[in-house]
């Protein structure tokens, strides 16, 4: 299987006239999104949080999260994202990847549209 690349435009939700053309590795495996720490102190974009996070070799590591505005195609969210340290992969997350609106099919390498459902919901003429 191959690696799937993306480049996004990336914003601070506070000021989105800071923003950068970032490349992404497509993770559907990863919950969320990794960025370069320098990219993201560059945009202004200050941690809100610090999360600790399991490697696969079972490491424990401590990563600051925040936010971002995400912008792919047409598309444009909200979603968290990791500050990267040195070493760190950018890498595109599940969170951000559905909070666009896009799944990523692993064999073809590509992103599909998701279909946009409120499950639960009804229509009672609100």
């Amino acid at each position: 299987m191959g690696l799937t690349n993306l480049k996004l435009i990336v914003a601070n939700p506070k000021d989105e006239s800071k923003h950068s053309t970032v490349e992404f590795l497509v993770d559907s495996g990863t919950i969320y999104s990794v960025l370069d720490e320098q990219v993201l102190k560059s945009l202004g974009v200050e941690p809100g949080s610090e999360e600790e996070f399991i490697l696969a070799d079972g490491t424990v590591i401590k990563r600051k999260k925040g936010g971002l505005v995400y912008k792919y195609k047409d598309e444009v969210s909200y979603a968290p994202v990791i500050f990267g340290k040195k070493g760190d992969s950018n890498l595109l997350g599940a969170t951000t990847l559905e909070s666009l609106g896009f799944s990523l099919d692993p064999f073809r390498r590509q992103l599909f549209k998701l279909p946009m459902v409120l499950g639960g919901l009804r229509n009672q003429g609100v």
